[in-house]
């Protein structure tokens, strides 16, 4: 569910996170209507930003619809998202999240190292990986960057002593061939250079992000991290991320846009907070003892029960033995270093310099 970008309504105005929401609603229903309510599992932030970036480029080639009252809106209707750019989102997701279960197989995380489980995960990854070439194809977007991303990523990870850089290839150019092919889908041919650079900045930083959350973790049980394999310490790692996310402003402030706040909101400033919060994460000193409070996790079907309900529930579930369990919704989503979105509120006027909003 979760990527880099998390945005939260403790942290973007009120008329900026409403255009979110119809892009995050958009996309789960996208997903449902054309691949089945199984298919919602893949419903990705980040895949999302594809959406997001069409709708920008041409807000009147983007209609939207009105959905049904869902239990995740406390049972209220909404309008929500219903274009091209929403259906790309859905076959971003999908082939990512194939992607990424071949990952966990291949290097046989977890459960993952089970014979059963392995054989289900990789049923869901072929049918996956087969409705998201599916809806690309019909959208007139070649799927192999992303497909062969997992592949070619195996292959480099097998190197004697690889270039971080080199490392995050794979998913540099699957993000820039998806933020590409939005300027097609808005008709904008011209945005599709920056576009292209401003994917390969963002999966950059995707990777590196991702590398640097799972350090002491895959330090501990001898897994391949990136940063190990190619001898990155966290300070180089902190400047190539801190690189990545201005290369990215660049990107983003050459696009033609009718719309740009959300834009930057997402891939400026919920960008920027990434990097701050991963690396503030991974310097800090070794978390407290746990919470007595929380029981031990299980691991096997009853781990992935959970993971299921946390994901269909945008995370408002939490299971006994997660550490977030007993901590409330601001404080998971994490609203810190914004000083001003609480006088903003829904209905303000002027200029909010810190929302990226001029509402």
């Amino acid at each position: 569910m979760f990527g880099i970008v998390r945005p939260c309504r403790h942290g973007m105005c009120g008329g900026l996170f409403k255009e979110w929401m119809a892009h995050l609603c958009g996309l789960c229903l996208a997903l449902r209507d054309e691949h089945g309510h199984a298919s919602r599992l893949v419903t990705n932030y980040d895949g999302l930003l594809v959406s997001v970036l069409t709708e920008a480029q041409a807000p009147v080639s983007s209609p939207h619809r009105r959905a049904a009252a869902c239990a995740l809106r406390g049972f209220k209707g909404a309008d929500v998202v219903a274009a091209g750019g929403v259906r790309l989102a859905a076959a971003v997701s999908l082939l990512l999240a194939s992607g990424k279960l071949r990952d966990h197989i291949e290097d046989g995380d977890g459960v993952y190292a089970r014979p059963l489980v392995a054989a289900g995960a990789g049923r869901m990854a072929d049918r996956w990986s087969a409705a998201g070439s599916g809806t690309a194809a019909a959208l007139g977007f070649d799927p192999g960057p992303l497909l062969t991303a997992v592949q070619e990523q195996t292959r480099l990870e097998r190197l004697p002593a690889p270039r971080l850089l080199q490392l995050t290839a794979p998913t540099e150019a699957a993000v820039a061939a998806a933020f590409g092919h939005t300027a097609m889908l808005a008709g904008k041919p011209g945005n599709r250079e920056a576009l292209e650079e401003a994917g390969r900045h963002f999966g950059r930083l995707a990777h590196l992000l991702d590398a640097v959350e799972d350090l002491a973790r895959d330090r501990d049980q001898g897994a391949y991290n990136p940063l190990i394999a190619s001898g990155t310490d966290l300070a180089d790692a902190r400047r190539r991320c801190d690189d990545a996310a201005h290369g990215l402003r660049l990107a983003v402030a050459d696009l033609d846009l009718e719309r740009r706040h959300l834009v930057s909101a997402l891939l400026v400033k919920e960008t920027g907070r990434a990097v701050d919060r991963v690396f503030g994460e991974a310097e800090r000193p070794k978390a407290p003892p746990r919470d007595p409070r929380l029981k031990p996790n299980p691991g096997g079907l009853l781990s992935l029960l959970c993971v299921s309900a946390s994901c269909c529930t945008c995370g408002l579930y939490r299971p006994p033995w997660d550490e977030d369990r007993y901590k409330s919704c601001g404080e998971r989503c994490d609203p810190g270093g914004c000083d001003c979105c609480g006088q903003c509120g829904d209905g303000c006027s002027g200029c909010c310099d810190c929302c990226s909003c001029d509402c």
